[in-house]
């Protein structure tokens, strides 16, 4: 008898979280993988780039300046006018680039969670005086603060994290602030409000948590944003500045050399086009697998 009853047990199935559900379905999106797959070896070949050629982005070959993309002298992706090679120049950028849209998004991930969190689940004239903020930060124009900001700020690349990320946490906090609302009439909530519990603890242990689904897929979509917007700063000339470089900076430096040298223009352009497809392609496979209405 007891050999039956623990073949039936052996026999029971095995629940699964919310979390595995959502793991197994994101894995078996091809998109998101192979996306996800193309990021990990852009990031790995860049921080191991210096190594296997131990040239400085701003070491100047005087024998091939301007030469077009060529294996028999080592230079890959050509060289730009000043004689410096574009592979090195390439792969820096692109740690620059992502090391801009890792930071700047946590930094925004900080402020606007915590924001919206606390707008959404106190509520009243709080909530109001503090959307208000977020309403007339919202009415500035989006390129004229984060120029004002870096002008405050000065052109320092570390600065520049957090003046990138100081503006995209808007969209954020009025995200975590409508699921906020939802969270704090349920049941589980309202019991421990009658528990006693802190208010504080109950966003950090209970509101925040549940939001992070949500959370998750738009800080996919906010790294290609902070990635584009500090190259569209770099083109201007208000990023990242000489001797560091950035695939906006080396897209600047091509499109003025379109005509005579296109290679200067079209491998940065398309690897930041392919950081930011597939980071969207991330996105949308994190969406559709923590989404269950979505199925």
């Amino acid at each position: 008898m007891s050999q039956a009853v623990s073949l039936n047990k052996s026999a029971a199935p095995q629940g699964q979280s919310l979390w595995q559900l959502a793991r197994r379905r994101l894995l078996r999106n091809k998109a998101a993988m192979v996306s996800f797959v193309i990021l990990v070896l852009l990031a790995v070949f860049a921080l191991i780039t210096p190594y296997l050629r131990p040239f400085a982005i701003d070491e100047v070959f005087w024998d091939d300046m301007g030469t077009a993309p060529s294996l028999e002298n080592g230079h890959w992706f050509g060289t730009d006018v000043n004689g410096r090679d574009l592979f090195i120049r390439t792969m820096f950028g692109i740690r620059i680039s992502l090391l801009v849209g890792l930071c700047a998004t946590v930094v925004s991930l900080i402020i606007g969670v915590t924001y919206g969190a606390i707008a959404g689940y106190v509520g009243g004239r709080l909530d109001s005086v503090m959307m208000r903020v977020v309403d007339v930060l919202y009415a500035m124009p989006f390129m004229f603060f984060v120029i004002l900001l870096m002008v405050f700020f000065g052109k320092n690349i570390y600065l520049m994290f957090a003046a990138i990320g100081a503006i995209e946490w808007l969209t954020m906090a009025r995200i975590v602030r409508g699921q906020a609302m939802s969270l704090r009439h349920k049941e589980f909530i309202a019991a421990a409000d009658a528990l006693g519990v802190l208010s504080e603890s109950i966003i950090k242990r209970h509101i925040v948590p549940n939001t992070l689904g949500t959370v998750i897929v738009y800080v996919t979509l906010t790294i290609p944003a902070v990635i584009l917007t500090e190259s569209f700063l770099s083109f201007l000339g208000l990023g990242v500045q000489e001797p560091m470089t950035s695939l906006g900076v080396l897209i600047s430096e091509g499109a003025k050399q379109m005509e005579s040298a296109p290679w200067l223009l079209l491998f940065p352009a398309l690897i930041l086009a392919t950081i930011l497809f597939c980071f969207n392609f991330i996105g949308d496979g994190l969406r559709d697998a923590l989404d269950p209405k979505d199925r």
